[in-house]
């Protein structure tokens, strides 16, 4: 081989060498950016991931997902992508928070509301059940009263006065998906008690 040879040879591996170096040194600087981007959006996460698990759980699934596709871009050390993809799963993972306090806010409104409905009802619907067994166990109704176990219907409405002490009691410490199962389930134990006892429950006028 000629010295010239030789010489473009060399320079050509040199040129090589030189702009492997400057490729790796720009890898280098890109990787510690996105290993901070990548934690950055980690740690969003867990400050929302609890209220966003409740209240927009198929959000909080789409965010994890795209966090796990950065961290698998990551490990192919396609740092560039993951700075280019980050900042959007960023806002999504940020946004997260707002979107689960907008969502508890909606349903505790609707909880509100079902409660005020079934606080306005049940305790008028106990006292036409227990007037119609005061009624019911006179002697001159005793027809009225046939093939009816008063004694039953007796324990019944007190059963139903204790479970609607523990509805009051749930929505007293702010427990309103509690309050308001409890009393949808007096309900449905009243409306059977109002068949038995031969009696129409009449909510009262809004």
């Amino acid at each position: 081989m000629s010295s010239t040879s030789r010489s473009l040879s060399e320079c050509h591996r040199c040129a090589w060498i030189a702009f492997a170096a400057l490729l790796f040194a720009a890898c280098a600087n890109q990787m510690e950016p996105a290993q901070r981007s990548i934690s950055d959006i980690e740690a969003a996460l867990s400050t929302s991931a609890s209220d966003a698990a409740k209240y927009v759980p198929e959000q909080l699934t789409d965010v994890r997902r795209e966090l796990g596709d950065l961290r698998a871009t990551f490990d192919r050390q396609d740092y560039a992508a993951v700075l280019r993809a980050a900042p959007a799963v960023m806002e999504r993972a940020q946004g997260l928070a707002s979107a689960a306090a907008a969502k508890k806010a909606e349903l505790t409104q609707a909880l509100s509301e079902e409660w005020s409905g079934l606080a306005a009802r049940l305790p008028g619907y106990m006292t036409a059940m227990q007037n119609r067994i005061e009624f019911l166990a006179k002697k001159s109704n005793r027809k009225l009263a046939a093939g009816i176990d008063l004694d039953a219907a007796r324990g019944s409405i007190s059963e139903d006065s204790s479970v609607w002490s523990k509805a009051q009691a749930a929505f007293a410490t702010g427990n309103l998906r509690e309050a308001v199962a409890t009393a949808k389930n007096l309900e449905a134990s009243l409306e059977g008690l109002a068949g038995t006892l031969k009696i129409e429950l009449t909510a009262p006028a809004a």
